[in-house]
């Protein structure tokens, strides 16, 4: 190796290491994420990445950027670490990659910067703090989840769009990109083990201490569980006879002997019905109080409707109660097939917009079991902003209360019933 490159690579191999026990020190509740990256110089990357398990840096590059900000390897590292442990590049792949990454940026951006890390400081940190101050006016919470809502739904022009990226951008996204969906997974479920670790180490050391209050809600998003809001179907599930050929009890005996007796003429007498476990008796609750917005219980509508209309969740013959409630009960209309769905999402309006009280919908669902209504209710999904009156007694049926995400932990539920938060991003996409 030329001896110009080998000092090259020491030098910027000690400002990472350097960079790192600054971490250690001051941030004691990062070790954890800290070891679990291991540092690897890649010469010409042109600046930074990494894949989950190292970073990368282009060691020219580094020592360009240390003689303009000192400061640069020890903010870098961070801002690399903080992708990782709020989960940023495990969701690359399913939004829109351009916002979203920017969105990530300014988020460990914000979070950084709150902690005050003794040497850390960047010459544009002045300006990310008006920026920073103007997009939290708007949206609250600085999480990367709610300024990705922030940069697909406000009026962003380009221009500034342009101006955001110039400012925030750190490290390359390239590597978040394409991962084999075993190594993603495997990367994924580690790092949200860390994360969690972080968040309960954060708790300690930052009481009294500093305002981590980015970092602690870009947290509760990373470890939060996760769930598709078609996968919830799958809890209310129960095996019954279903209209359909049913291939695995195929009577080879019949198809040889039609063989044998005629020639080329196979009998084959495929099965009418077949043992599925799909969704039969279920509810469906919305509240229509003033505080849920029209626009929103109408995409959770679409979204529970495209989820219907696949084939292998419901039975042909289905009993699906959709119950409209603020205060009391104000319509329950009874769905038996997905011509009864499509005309109700076409046709109805949605009526109510008073306070919020769950307690009707269950003494509601109460008097349809005595009257003998469902065969086999297994379960009741209440869409709501979540604040209201909850009924203190544990129905003999599941209950999930689904709330819109708003990067928080959302209300808190009975403890009989299931909590779950829902994007809006999979709200909105297409099923």
């Amino acid at each position: 190796m030329d001896d110009n490159l080998e000092k090259v690579n020491r030098l910027a191999g000690k400002l990472m290491s350097y960079a790192r026990d600054n971490i250690l020190v001051n941030l004691r509740f990062l070790d954890v994420a800290v070891s679990a990256l291991a540092l690897e110089p890649r010469a010409g990357l042109s600046g930074f990445a990494s894949d989950g398990v190292k970073i990368y840096y282009d060691p020219v590059f580094l020592l360009r950027k240390y003689k303009e900000e000192p400061a640069f390897a020890l903010r870098m590292y961070l801002h690399i670490l903080f992708h990782l442990i709020f989960f940023h590049s495990f969701q690359y792949d399913k939004l829109d990659k351009e916002a979203w990454s920017l969105a990530a940026d300014i988020a460990v951006e914000a979070a950084v910067m709150e902690l005050e890390v003794p040497g850390g400081v960047l010459t544009l940190d002045e300006q990310k703090e008006r920026k920073l101050r103007g997009i939290k006016a708007d949206i609250g919470a600085l999480t990367a989840e709610k300024v990705y809502r922030y940069l697909k739904n406000f009026n962003i022009s380009a221009k500034e769009r342009r101006e955001l990226s110039l400012l925030f951008f750190m490290d390359s996204h390239m590597l978040w990109e394409g991962k084999e969906e075993q190594e993603l997974s495997v990367s994924a479920e580690q790092w949200k083990k860390l994360s969690e670790r972080v968040r309960a180490d954060l708790k300690s050391f930052s009481a009294g201490k500093t305002d981590s209050q980015s970092m602690e809600q870009s947290l509760n998003q990373a470890v939060k569980d996760r769930y598709k809001y078609s996968d919830l179907l799958s809890r209310f599930t129960v095996m019954n006879e279903d209209m359909q050929i049913n291939d695995d009890e195929f009577d080879y005996i019949y198809y040889t002997y039609g063989l044998s007796a005629y020639g080329n003429m196979p009998l084959v007498e495929p099965l009418e019905y077949k043992d599925s476990k799909k969704v039969k008796d279920f509810v469906i609750a919305i509240d229509t109080s003033a505080s849920c917005r029209g626009a929103l219980v109408k995409a959770f509508l679409q979204k529970t409707y495209a989820i219907l209309s696949g084939e292998d969740t419901f039975f042909k013959k289905m009993n699906v109660h959709i119950i409209q409630c603020d205060h009391e009960v104000q319509k329950d209309t009874r769905i038996t097939s997905l011509e009864d769905m499509n005309y109700f999402l076409a046709n109805e309006k949605l009526t109510g917009f008073g306070s919020t009280d769950f307690r009707p919908v269950f003494e509601h669902v109460e008097e349809l079991l005595a009257k003998g209504e469902f065969e086999n209710l297994k379960g009741l999904i209440y869409f709501t902003d979540g604040y209201g009156i909850y009924p203190q007694k544990m129905p003999p049926y599941e209950v999930m209360f689904v709330f819109l995400d708003n990067g928080d932990e959302g209300p808190d539920v009975p403890p009989w019933a299931v909590k779950v938060l829902l994007d809006y991003e999979e709200l909105e996409d297409e099923y």
